[in-house]
């Protein structure tokens, strides 16, 4: 039998330790089924419930890790109703308790069978709570971390018999976790302190550093470990490059979804408000979630999406955890997650019933460098996690591999198949191409290097890329520096991956990511064989019709495009301006596919702010309203992205400091962009009419005579790109900056 230490806060023995031990519960399987089936009306056990059931009941450790959907909950749901006691279970957040605990309360005819302890409740609701568990009628109790830390509920607990503890979410323990909270890793003092008895430990994401941090930090390196399959069949997997009409292509998939439920995650609070509203005018069912909402809102909010009184909800992470809705029929990352931990965890929201799950990732590389910039206040250690995660996520994103393969092997589980048939690389078919040779050069430079760099470097090396890194090891000076420079950083990249999963490479998690050449890799180095990498899409027909796009407008209607053209052209002459001053292509060519007939739906068309509707949108307008009354066209309304009305601080503030003749260096700075993005928003401003005075700012850096060059190039221009501009006027010559900015002032000045 097992001894565990209970610390009696009675009176009669306050401040003595009592020796109790613990009484292990020998319960057959036929007697377990009929309490599975008596208090949760099941008739069966899933996968290895049954086993980590037993094993509380023996009064032994357990890790468990399931798959979301798997059941985690039961494993600890049911044995605290046959133990003796109360089962505390530690769990992150207040909707996920509310959750459970209404739940537990569905199933027994007893609603204080199971409470939780947070800040939502106030002192009377409190005392409530702590009578029952007294009395005996309580089995479980949740309270958050920060509830557990608390002086006064140690105390009460002190003088509870405890059945077990339950970590829920336990992967919030380890700063490798994706879900890190600091309040976590004082759990197992206060357990001691509470009194000892077995503890639970269950999560739906961990590698094998994760569970080992997990395992080590509460004090349970003996425990039993338990592990589900993280594979979900059902669960299909796409990634999307995610462009400036991302609000349009997310509008269309959910329309097509219509009737079922989804989640959209959001990494900002702000882009959580923004989005919800621009679904709800757009007539799709849509509410936020987030942290920093009231909690009362945020609690309708979650019941209306469990209730099917709304079809989507816009959520942070915030959302999600342990949700008992099974039909979520698709789950969309708005901007992609910081790490795979995170991603695999809120996909593994959709499908949880084994019906269909769509799991759709929006991605761009700028949403990696923004991350990227969000951790320069942390520590050099958190930095070295947080980039090393980032960068796993970005590769995942950008690999030409089985998403379900890399998933799976990023968790440590070996998926057999070449080609899983549910996801968006698996769909497509790819030209298998020989890598042998740079797969050798990989190994050689990993060697070379005695294995203490990450895979980054050693593709910056072979690619020859002179990075500050590089340079100051002197790695371009080694044979192999440039080597492989023909090939694309993310085809090295792939090459590394796949290494990986045949088991060539491995990735060092204790050194932050470093590449380690494992034995096998080291024969392969010795004895080559062909290495197959698939890279490129094999696909004749499609790349012909790309290439005819291309090559033609990307208007919907060729003919009105052609018109509206011509009106620009004669527009021109009448003012003495170039056309594309007036509007640049772009805005033409979604005249022609979304054909607005007011003001006010002009102003939705990209590149065309309320200055330039009322300045030359009339004319265009009575052509497009003329065109689709004689062709008796339907314009496509409903697939029309109707924009609300929003904060616009950024664009405010940048006017306003413009106007104060803010240095635009200091100004980029002070907003956490790049000089770049500065750039972009700038001329999205001022393209769309509004007028921006940058002369002084080109007066200090631009020569007058290279401005004045600049603009008369511009003038006579058939239009204003800048790839065809630096071509023309020079590259040595002309710096691109410069020009960029002689081309917001020369828009400012004829075409606002």
């Amino acid at each position: 039998m097992k001894k565990y230490q209970y610390l009696c806060t009675n009176k009669q023995c306050r401040g003595y330790t009592l020796q109790i031990f613990f009484r292990p519960y020998m319960i057959g399987h036929e007697e377990l089924l009929a309490a599975l089936q008596h208090n949760f009306g099941f008739n069966s056990f899933k996968g290895n419930q049954e086993e980590i059931i037993k094993c509380v009941m023996e009064g032994k450790d357990s890790f468990v890790l399931m798959p979301t959907g798997g059941g985690k909950s039961l494993c600890y749901q049911l044995p605290s109703l046959l133990m003796d006691g109360v089962a505390i279970v530690v769990s992150p957040l207040i909707a996920l308790m509310k959750n459970q605990v209404d739940a537990m309360r569905n199933f027994s005819e007893q609603d204080g069978v199971a409470h939780f302890i947070n800040s939502s409740l106030s002192r009377p609701e409190i005392a409530a709570v702590k009578e029952d568990v007294l009395s005996g009628k309580t089995k479980m109790l949740y309270l958050a971390p920060e509830s557990l830390n608390k002086e006064e509920n140690i105390d009460f607990l002190r003088g509870v018999k405890i059945s077990f503890y339950a970590i829920d979410e336990a992967h919030c323990i380890s700063e490798w976790g994706h879900d890190f909270r600091p309040e976590y890793r004082n759990i197992q003092s206060m357990t001691e302190r509470i009194g000892r008895a077995p503890i639970m430990a269950l999560t739906a994401t961990a590698t094998q550093k994760v569970q080992h941090d997990i395992q080590k930090n509460l004090g349970m390196l003996d425990a039993k470990v338990f592990k589900s399959s993280f594979n979900r069949p059902n669960l299909y997997y796409e990634i999307r490059t995610k462009t400036d009409d991302v609000d349009r292509e997310l509008i269309r998939y959910i329309r097509s979804m219509e009737g079922k439920s989804g989640i959209v995650y959001c990494l900002a609070r702000k882009t959580v408000e923004d989005l919800a509203e621009t679904l709800k005018v757009n007539n799709i069912s849509a509410l936020p979630y987030h942290a920093g909402m009231d909690s009362a809102t945020r609690s309708a909010n979650q019941d209306a999406f469990l209730m099917e009184k709304v079809q989507v909800i816009v959520a942070t992470i915030a959302f999600g955890m342990g949700i008992d809705k099974p039909d979520v029929r698709f789950v969309v990352h708005y901007d992609i997650p910081k790490s795979l931990e995170g991603y695999y965890q809120e996909t593994g929201r959709a499908g949880r019933d084994g019906g269909e799950g769509q799991c759709i990732c929006f991605y761009s590389p700028k949403d990696i460098e923004r991350m990227r910039k969000f951790q320069r206040d942390k520590t050099s250690a958190e930095q070295k996690i947080s980039d090393q995660l980032l960068f796993e996520t970005q590769s995942y994103a950008e690999s030409s591999l089985c998403r379900r393969k890399m998933l799976l092997h990023y968790f440590g589980e070996e998926y057999d198949q070449d080609n899983c048939g549910n996801c968006d690389n698996c769909k497509k078919v790819y030209r298998m191409v020989d890598e042998s040779e740079v797969l050798q050069l990989i190994i050689e430079t990993v060697l070379q290097l005695n294995e203490k760099f990450k895979a980054e470097h050693i593709i910056d090396i072979l690619h020859g890329n002179k990075t500050a890194a590089v340079s100051s090891y002197h790695h371009d000076e080694i044979d192999n520096f440039g080597a492989a420079e023909d090939e694309e950083e993310t085809t090295i990249y792939a090459i590394i991956r796949q290494a990986m999963i045949a088991g060539y490479i491995r990735k060092d998690i204790e050194s932050y990511g470093d590449l380690k050449i494992t034995t096998e890799g080291k024969k392969y180095l010795k004895h080559p064989t062909q290495f197959e990498v698939p890279l490129e899409i094999h696909d004749e027909e499609e790349e012909e019709a790309v290439g005819a796009n291309m090559a033609g407008s990307a208007a919907a209607d060729d003919v009105l495009f052609s018109i509206l053209k011509d009106m620009r052209k004669k527009l021109s002459k009448q003012l003495g301006i170039p056309p594309f001053v007036i509007f640049q292509d772009p805005s033409l060519e979604a005249m022609a596919t979304s054909y607005p007939i007011t003001l006010e739906e002009l102003q939705n068309i990209p590149g065309v702010g309320a200055g330039k509707a009322k300045r030359y949108g009339e004319e265009f307008l009575h052509i497009i309203k003329n065109y689709v009354e004689e062709n008796d066209i339907i314009r496509p309304e409903d697939l029309r992205v109707r924009t609300v009305a929003r904060d616009s601080t950024r664009k405010i503030s940048i006017i306003q400091a413009i106007d104060r003749r803010v240095d635009l260096d200091d100004l980029a700075e002070s907003k956490g962009m790049s000089f770049d993005e500065l750039l972009e928003e700038i001329e999205a401003i001022v393209y769309s009419g509004t007028k921006l005075n940058i002369n002084y700012f080109i007066e200090e850096i631009v020569d007058p005579d290279e401005e004045e060059e600049i603009y008369e190039y511009f003038r006579h221009a058939e239009n204003d790109n800048i790839k065809l501009a630096m071509e023309t006027l020079g590259y040595d010559d002309y710096d691109e900056i410069h020009v960029r900015l002689v081309r917001i002032k020369f828009h400012n000045d004829l075409g606002n």
